[in-house]
């Protein structure tokens, strides 16, 4: 996945709006140090592949609903992957997998499932529900002089400070997993004008306090990529998410958080801000029967019909 595919996944996501921020072209260039994204373009759909720990997993092709297409795929999934070839399935999807190619097993992905929220509910924290989230962010602001204001692409010196002392802080360089979300943060502040994204930041004492980095997911919901806030503020992450909220609310009804990838502190704090609804997930499992087709043979066909083919 390169910067330059950003115009082409445009195009392609304005024709096939996406609902899951996983596949969005942000996260795929963000994390591709990670996750090695890849894709083809094959008769007018995008298939993706992710390679993370030398396995290969593939999602649903986007795009108008090909059985041939998505035999091929299967073929070469559960070739080339491992006990979860294909990931990253809504339920009309699997259920179509399930009743046009057989006995396929599929699971619900709990962790990689993504929460929705109302935007409006976030950003005026209603009492009853949020009585405890109002209570944390009225503290923040009778403690601390603070201001909110956008954040461009010209503070990025200062936005990478930031993220630096929030990952010293976090000890990140010790957690493969924050080490890699570092990486991915620090790739949308460098990148931030070019892949188009919206951003905020709440300064306290002159310095950078919290940030967040947002874009549009589809007509109706933005999705939250990043969020930080150094913990000498206590309250910040509140304010933050709170600030956000109301920015977006204005454009968006809801607000994706993205998944909690089965961290149980981050899924209950998750929980606490009540999600309207969940993007639910599906995987395949195990390998599909009579599916005989080589790896070379499918890959092979993949590049004879595709356009364009990024494996």
């Amino acid at each position: 996945m390169r910067l330059e595919d950003r115009a082409f996944f445009k195009a392609h996501y304005a024709r096939y709006p996406q609902i899951h921020s996983d596949n969005t072209f942000t996260n795929m260039v963000c994390w591709n140090h990670y996750a090695d994204y890849r894709y083809a373009q094959v008769d007018g759909s995008v298939v993706l592949s992710s390679t993370i720990g030398g396995v290969t997993r593939f999602r649903p092709p986007i795009g108008p609903r090909d059985p041939g297409l998505m035999a091929e795929l299967l073929g070469l999934a559960c070739r080339a992957g491992d006990g979860r070839p294909v990931g990253f399935m809504d339920r009309a999807t699997a259920d179509w997998v399930q009743d046009n190619f057989g006995p396929v097993e599929v699971e619900l992905d709990r962790d990689q499932s993504e929460y929705v929220y109302r935007a409006r509910d976030l950003a005026d924290l209603p009492n009853g529900m949020y009585r405890s989230a109002r209570r944390q962010l009225n503290r923040f602001k009778r403690s601390y002089a603070y201001t909110v204001e956008p954040f461009t692409a010209e503070k990025c010196d200062e936005a990478r400070k930031f993220l630096l002392e929030w990952c010293e802080w976090k000890g990140t360089d010790g957690d493969p997993g924050l080490k890699n979300e570092k990486e991915a943060f620090l790739f949308a502040i460098d990148q931030f004008a070019a892949l188009g994204l919206s951003g905020l930041l709440i300064r306290v004492k002159d310095k950078i306090g919290a940030m967040s980095i947002f874009e549009p997911l589809n007509e109706t919901t933005a999705v939250v990529h990043f969020e930080k806030g150094l913990p000498d503020c206590e309250g910040v992450y509140k304010a933050i998410n709170t600030e956000t909220a109301a920015v977006l609310a204005d454009k968006f009804e809801f607000i994706n958080r993205e998944s909690d990838m089965g961290i149980p502190g981050l899924r209950e704090a998750k929980m606490r801000y009540h999600p309207h609804h969940m993007v639910e997930v599906y995987s395949m499992k195990g390998k599909l029967p009579g599916m005989h087709r080589c790896f070379c043979d499918c890959l092979a066909g993949f590049r004879e019909a595709a356009g364009k083919v990024c494996w």
